[in-house]
């Protein structure tokens, strides 16, 4: 299989907006989210159980296995929602859902090493410019992302790299975008990277209605260019229009526009409802296994129907989810329900209440 790198398609996405004066070609938007009927051309696989480890793996080989994303020698970028992981030492962030588990994060990296990758970099940009990497603890508290990805790197040829992305990144690579910004830098450890994995936690969002696959990418922007110290304690990214769902998803939907992800992983084993998408913003702690009897792990190579089948699940109506209809029309992937296979599982009993956010359209909060 020829591959072709990130950084080169980014350096093509640049310039052809450059030569054209315009952020996107005016054909990259279609007219609207409606598809018509058509067969089913993407999938989502679907796996209830309690242990994360091993759904996680079934939920790969469900699609085919993870030699079908990733090649022999590539670097593959994985990013994680640590939102509130800065404070982890205090917060207990993943027993209350705000964070993506880590034992998903140690299955998927993995996986990957399994694959071949020469390296796989977890990196998030969260609130602070450094991590305590040894607090991203499992639920049962045996081992950290610190341990693993020594662990890993000794039993693989290729090795684990853990990235706060403020001050890991070696520099940031900017991407076109339809907003009053033009362009938005990300980190080059993403824009240089074979292959993207996004591994979110489900939750509500009070800006953004839901922070799922594709919301998760506001992380790897730098705080030094977007956000503002908050309290003289935590940053956060307040230069982006954060007014509506619609102006919020434009940036992170631009961002998903230029690095193609290729999986997405959600985490549904304690997520958020209500107004998130942190308890102390006044979300609230759902776990899955009080709820539908289980966790649940939900992957697909095709983001928008990641996105969307979360949506469903949290018993969201998709036509009010602005991302969904926006990234659809952007031609980032199937959200139509008739167009998505679910495996392993049927959608009508994965189906939960959700408690929807309470939108606080605000430029200031991020």
């Amino acid at each position: 299989m020829q591959k072709t790198k990130r950084r080169d398609f980014l350096k093509a996405t640049v310039g052809a907006a450059v030569a054209m004066a315009s952020p996107w070609p005016l054909t990259a938007c279609r007219g609207s989210a409606q598809e018509p009927p058509q067969k089913i051309n993407a999938q989502v696989a679907a796996i209830r159980g309690d242990s994360l480890d091993s759904m996680t793996r079934d939920a790969i080989d469900a699609l085919g296995g993870i030699q079908t994303v990733v090649n022999k020698g590539e670097t593959v970028f994985i990013k994680p929602n640590f939102v509130s992981f800065p404070w982890a030492k205090y917060n207990k962030c993943f027993h209350i859902g705000e964070c993506t588990k880590p034992e998903i994060i140690i299955a998927v990296t993995e996986e990957c090493l399994k694959a071949g990758a020469a390296e796989v970099i977890i990196g998030e940009g969260s609130h602070l410019p450094k991590f305590e990497w040894q607090y991203a603890i499992t639920l049962d508290g045996s081992t950290n992302l610190l341990k693993e990805a020594e662990r890993l790197s000794s039993l693989y040829d290729g090795k684990v790299t853990l990235a706060c992305l403020e001050t890991d990144s070696p520099g940031w690579v900017e991407v076109p975008s339809r907003t009053s910004l033009n362009k938005i830098a990300i980190s080059s450890l993403v824009a240089n990277a074979d292959k993207v994995i996004s591994i979110p936690v489900a939750k509500t969002h009070s800006w953004a209605q839901l922070t799922l696959a594709s919301k998760n990418f506001i992380g790897i922007t730098p705080l030094s260019r977007y956000a503002q110290l908050i309290a003289n304690t935590w940053w956060n990214r307040g230069t982006f229009d954060h007014s509506s769902p619609r102006a919020i998803a434009q940036v992170y939907l631009d961002i998903v526009k230029s690095i193609k992800p290729n999986l997405s992983i959600i985490d549904f084993s304690i997520g958020i409802e209500g107004n998130g998408p942190s308890v102390g913003q006044g979300g609230t702690t759902v776990n899955m296994k009080k709820r539908l009897g289980s966790w649940l792990i939900i992957a697909s190579t095709d983001i928008m129907a990641a996105d969307a089948t979360a949506a469903r699940i949290m018993s969201h109506d998709t036509k009010k989810v602005k991302q969904l209809a926006m990234g659809f029309d952007m031609g980032l992937g199937r959200i139509r329900e008739q167009s998505i296979e679910i495996l392993g599982e049927k959608l009508d009993n994965l189906r939960v209440e959700w408690k929807p956010a309470r939108l606080r359209g605000h430029k200031a909060k991020g």
